[in-house]
């Protein structure tokens, strides 16, 4: 019931590993790690395989280390809307009403779907042994990474399942698996990472501390998901479209959301009372008071209470004891809005196409620009002021830290940079969500434009440097990090710290603001682009038909 006869795994993979874009994402899968492997191999014509090799060392490093960050990000995707999925089409109630145990539905859903991943972690192997006769890996290290990233990849994949059973909506649950997860795989990353030198002492807690810490995470999660689906609390999908949030309110444990009290109304407004402004665009209404919310204001109190958690730990040596470190606050500032920005504008459009209410809103005298600018507006206003309730700190540090008084610009400087962020993350998922059919695969899609737009030039920049890569084509990579408002913030340049600098220093570095102007430019351009392919896209699909 558990495994050899388990519909629910059954079911599943066979719809998973059946489906054209699986193959197509293990081609390019497969084909990008071997461009990475046939990029850095050495240049020379002879190999001495009779000592070690550190640029062995280095690509096989690099190799696992972006294996796995790929993989941490892609389990929440296949793992987070297993049991979400079941109440979007309304039949949850029917899979609880079944003979299945609940710890077998778990189980199923699971395996099910971490099976594709394991077959993309799998068909890597014989492109990783090609790497072990360059020496400097022995087979017992590369068995370890990957014993590792198969544990790693499982605890991820139990996350994402206990996300699931706890929310309605797949956007939803997704974000807040990709903010406990990320955290960790970012930890598991900087780990390998400073033990490169510690051979024995990584392989040793690679084979044993790591299994027995993710076993038992994953039995915690697998009995508490367990436990929710034999005693379920969200039965009844038809009645739990929309939350009352007053009663919501009250059996809240934790942070509690006050709608009409400041700041707690600047991202969620109270419901209308009265009757609406002449003038008034009724879609921003609509989205604002009522549509962002209609599911409750679980995953909402999850991100504020987990991302002020994090701040508090960041805060004091980023900001107070060593405040050259701000641009790594910064850095995580603009992680979270990753995270959590596209998930206000990725179901802008597909949730009415979902709902079957598209038509309808389109055959009234709203024009297609008041409900694009909007939905455009409500997400990114609430997008925005939550990631702006993490940079109170900084503004905190200004007063208290002296250094700060010479550096307002930088400080200026780093809040646009926040601010051009916000922009970029709900006009790409707002995009997506004009383009896609489902809420699930907009969120998805904006989330990967958003990780090749922002990460995709730094990687490809590291990797350039350390493999030695022919200077034209670094030329080309350098010139795409204009698109990052990661290096745009490592690129501020802060007077107090360039005053301290000698005069060989001084020439040496390579900040400056120009590419803060690059950065700006660049983000006005694809608002702009993209404001005008929605657009258009949005009267040729659908305004035009009728």
């Amino acid at each position: 019931m558990y495994l050899l006869e388990n519909p629910v795994l059954q079911r599943e993979l066979l719809v998973n590993l059946r489906m054209n874009r699986g193959f197509v994402l293990m081609l390019v899968y497969q084909a990008l790690l071997a461009v990475i492997v046939y990029v850095a191999w050495p240049p020379v014509e002879v190999l001495d395989l009779s000592a070690p090799s550190e640029d062995a060392r280095k690509l096989v490093d690099l190799f696992f280390l972006g294996q796995y960050l790929l993989a941490s990000l892609m389990a929440p995707s296949f793992a987070a809307g297993a049991i979400t999925g079941e109440k979007e089409r309304k039949t949850y109630e029917m899979l609880l009403a079944s003979p299945l145990r609940p710890g077998a539905i778990v189980l199923g859903k699971l395996i099910a779907s971490l099976a594709y991943i394991a077959v993309l972690i799998f068909a890597s192997l014989p492109i990783v042994m090609l790497c072990l006769p360059l020496g400097g890996v022995s087979p017992y290290e590369v068995f370890a990474a990957y014993l590792g990233l198969i544990v790693s990849v499982i605890t991820f994949g139990a996350i994402g399942i206990a996300c699931s059973s706890y929310f309605q909506r797949t956007a939803a649950s997704l974000v807040v698996s990709y903010l406990v997860i990320l955290p960790l795989a970012l930890g598991g990353i900087l780990f390998w990472y400073l033990t490169r030198t510690w051979g024995e002492f990584r392989l040793v807690m690679t084979v044993t501390v790591l299994p027995g810490v993710a076993a038992a995470i994953c039995l915690g999660l697998f009995v508490n998901t367990s436990a929710r689906l034999l005693h379920p609390p969200d039965v009844g999908s038809e009645g739990n479209d929309v939350v009352n949030l007053e009663d919501d309110a009250q059996r809240v444990v934790g942070l509690v959301i006050q709608r009409d009290q400041l700041p707690d109304k600047l991202f969620a407004p109270a419901k209308r009372e009265t009757l609406l402004e002449d003038g008034a665009n009724p879609v921003y209404d609509k989205e604002i008071r009522s549509e962002l919310f209609s599911q409750g204001t679980l995953m909402l109190r999850v991100v504020i209470q987990v991302s002020m958690l994090l701040a508090i730990v960041l805060m004091p040596p980023t900001l107070y004891i060593w405040p050259r470190l701000v641009p790594w606050y910064i850095t995580y500032v603009l992680i979270f809005n990753m995270l959590v920005g596209p998930v206000f504008s990725a179901g802008s459009v597909t949730s009415e196409r979902e709902r079957q209410t598209l038509d309808l809103l389109l055959t009234t005298a709203i024009t297609p620009w008041q409900i694009l600018s909007g939905k455009l507006r409500a997400g990114l206003r609430v997008s925005s002021v939550l990631t702006l309730f993490l940079l109170w700190p900084l503004l905190l540090a200004c007063i208290m830290v002296s250094s700060y008084w010479d550096n307002l610009r930088a400080v200026a400087a780093f809040t646009l940079i926040v601010l051009l962020t916000c922009l970029t993350t709900a006009m790409v998922a707002l995009f997506c969500s004009v383009l896609m059919r489902k809420t699930s695969m907009s969120l998805m899609t904006a989330y990967l434009l958003i990780t090749l737009l922002f990460c995709a030039p730094l990687a490809a920049d590291f990797f350039a440097r350390t493999f030695q890569v022919r200077p034209p084509i670094r030329r080309v990579i350098a010139a795409t990090q204009v698109a990052s408002p990661f290096f745009a913030t490592f690129q501020v340049p802060r007077y107090r710290e360039l005053l301290e600098l000698s005069e060989r220093e001084r020439q040496v570095d390579t900040r400056s603001w120009k590419w803060l102007f690059y950065y700006a430019g660049f983000t006005g351009v694809l608002a702009a682009a993209l404001l005008w392919a929605i657009t258009g896209l949005f009267r040729t699909r659908w305004r035009v038909a009728l």
